[in-house]
């Protein structure tokens, strides 16, 4: 094959300029570009000994002078367009690759395609004359254009693949349209729709968007992070697809999580694309119909446990720590129970470890309950809690809820905890099964009778406050909602269960049962409900509130570790943000449309909290870091290429 070397000194130097422009200078680049794009598809027979090989491909009308400087270099051609059945002596053909994008190539690369926004002058000064139609279009209306075709979808799933494709194809506009209807896409490129598109992952797949490890890379791990072309990495999402939402094992096909996650990342957060990275831990599934279906894109077999799954997880942590550094956010999502607690328990001390299962449902459901207070009273310590479900979120809660109450009354945790109850599928976690219960559970058992089912835990502890993360849909049934309304004026009920086919009640069922006094919010969208000639507009408990804020002001700051300190930091930002505008509408969060602007503040709050526990590593600290914050936040406008 011919190099740039040889092709300079060789009677085919001629290919390798263009305008008079040399190899390495602007058009000596494009030009090489092209010969070596044109190379690509030209099969070479394999010249005599001591003669040179080479391969080239030249447009339609310069077809005749191109065979003859392949012929020269020794090289003939057998087939211009590599349409023919391959020869027994055909060539390998090197992928070459070019830190400058122009004409076709730049078409085709979503980080710097623009489309039909490319102006005259760059159409000119890039090789795109011809290559696409006269007109040119501003970004605002390339995002008027695509919501119209997404509004003509009826199917969820069919906005979800248009979305990524866009993604894939104009990387700029697909947050800008991302960022300017944040309220109606949230739910097509999260929750719940990315739930369906990670059960059919394998029949929608069109390109990788992330990284996968599976069990057959145990050992080199380390070059599989190699390969991916971006080199300062700040926030990664990894899951190994366990438990995805209340979906269960999805195994290779959760991807879809990471992907959607490091979206919102970059859409709300502000955090740039080119430093996200998705990462799925391919170690097998249980699921029967996935290994079963012939689209699965995972390893077929049962999924490794033990000292197998726990080998792969230290590799990987080590690599990503020994490529990347230890400020870089890994944040672990979708994790089963029996290795959640034990992987985030294991690494925050020695990584910048994140459980958004865990940390960050806890964060938004704490802010979600001091914004409750505004509206029924009191404070956190007057309240009792009562959760159905006991795994990662629950329990994640309920934590956060006792550390929060524990810094404003000064008491000890295990008081504080006191004040909350768990219900789990073998009914209220009470001190007589102790000796039963997994260690995450035990620090929730308190002395009390044995109850089997929510009704008498809720008709006994008479809580102020129900917790839905139980996965099960329908649970909070119509004698629970109705007995929490019989001894509560304005109950709270948080059913947080996702997809919305899982959540423990819809918003029309709590504010119907409860006389319209239920303070409701859900961990999947509703529409408002209209109860008694009033609107009420449910609040929507997402954790798309806290993580990306809290991604950004980890990175801002170059924290080292992760404090609990932080999440309550972040908790607490977001609750100041809803208003009483938002209150009389009946919802305790503020609208979506303001994202940003709330992710910075949760950005310069966590900063802040990481400065003044000494994790910040980013020195020295900015005056005002909410300013700080916006300004280090990606915006996807066009930039203008020269």
């Amino acid at each position: 094959m011919l190099s740039a070397r040889t092709a300079t000194a060789s009677p085919a130097a001629s290919l390798w300029k263009r305008g008079g422009g040399e190899v390495g200078s602007g058009n000596g680049c494009t030009s090489c570009m092209e010969v070596r794009r044109r190379a690509a598809s030209v099969t070479v027979r394999a010249a005599p000994p001591k003669r040179v090989e080479a391969v080239a491909m030249e447009s339609a009308a310069e077809t005749a002078q191109s065979e003859k400087e392949v012929a020269a270099a020794g090289g003939v051609v057998e087939d211009e367009y590599g349409e023919d059945k391959p020869m027994e002596e055909e060539l390998p053909v090197t992928p070459w690759a070019f830190s400058v994008a122009s004409g076709y190539t730049l078409l085709r690369d979503p980080h710097h395609n623009k489309g039909l926004a490319f102006t005259e002058k760059e159409r000119d000064a890039h090789y795109l004359r011809g290559l696409l139609p006269p007109a040119v279009v501003s970004q605002e209306l390339q995002v008027k254009k695509i919501m119209h075709d997404l509004r003509q979808y009826n199917v969820p799933l069919q906005r979800y693949v248009a979305m990524m494709d866009l993604q894939e194809r104009n990387e700029r506009l697909f947050y800008k349209l991302l960022i300017d209807n944040v309220e109606e896409l949230l739910p097509v490129v999260y929750t719940p729709t990315v739930g369906e598109a990670c059960q059919k992952y394998g029949s929608i797949f069109r390109r990788p968007q992330g990284l996968y490890v599976s069990l057959r890379d145990k050992g080199k791990v380390l070059d599989v992070l190699r390969n991916w072309p971006e080199r300062n990495i700040q926030v990664i999402v990894v899951t190994d697809g366990e438990r995805i939402l209340g979906l269960g094992d999805l195994g290779c096909q959760g991807m879809g999580i990471p992907v959607g996650k490091l979206s919102l990342y970059t859409a709300l957060g502000g955090v740039r694309p080119s430093a996200c990275l998705p990462i799925t831990i391919d170690v097998g599934t249980n699921n029967e119909k996935l290994l079963n279906d012939e689209f699965y894109i995972g390893i077929r077999q049962r999924r490794a446990t033990g000292e197998e799954y726990h080998e792969l997880m230290e590799e990987f942590m080590d690599a990503v720590k020994n490529k990347y550094g230890e400020k870089v956010l890994i944040q672990f999502e979708d994790f089963a129970n029996h290795n959640a607690f034990d992987l985030l328990a294991k690494y925050s001390k020695s990584h910048l470890v994140f459980n958004d299962d865990i940390q960050g449902t806890a964060s938004v459901v704490l802010a979600g309950l001091l914004s409750s207070l505004k509206v029924v009273g009191g404070t956190l310590a007057e309240h009792t809690y009562l959760f159905l479900g006991a795994g990662e979120a629950g329990t994640g809660i309920a934590e956060l809820i006792a550390l929060e109450i524990s810094k404003q009354t000064n008491a000890p945790i295990e008081e504080c905890r006191k004040k909350i109850w768990l219900v789990d599928s073998k009914g209220l976690i009470v001190n007589s099964r102790k000796n039963s219960l997994q260690p995450f559970k035990k620090p929730w058992a308190h002395d009390h009778e044995p109850l089997t089912t929510l009704l008498d835990a809720v008709e006994s502890i008479k809580p102020t406050v129900l917790i839905g993360t139980s996965g099960v849909g329908r649970t909070f049934t119509k004698d629970v909602v109705q007995a929490m309304a019989s001894f509560n004026e304005r109950p709270i009920i948080f059913s947080l269960s996702n997809p919305t086919s899982h959540s423990e009640c819809t918003a029309e069922e709590a504010y119907n049962w409860t006389q319209g006094r239920a303070v409701f919010a859900s961990g999947s969208p509703f529409d408002p409900v209209e109860y008694n000639g009033k609107i009420h507009v449910p609040g929507q408990s997402n954790n798309a509130y806290i993580f990306p804020g809290f991604g950004l002001g980890v990175v801002i700051s170059g924290a080292t570790r992760v404090h609990e300190d932080m999440l309550l930091a972040a908790s607490e930002t977001l609750a100041e943000q809803a208003t009483q505008e938002n209150f009389d509408k009946g919802s305790i969060f503020p609208p979506f449309t303001d994202i940003r602007k709330i992710s910075a503040k949760i950005a310069a709050s966590v900063a802040a909290k990481a400065y003044e526990l000494g994790l910040a590593t980013r020195l020295p600290r900015p005056r005002d870091l909410e300013k700080y914050a916006e300004s280090c936040m990606y915006t996807p406008i066009y930039r203008s290429y020269r």
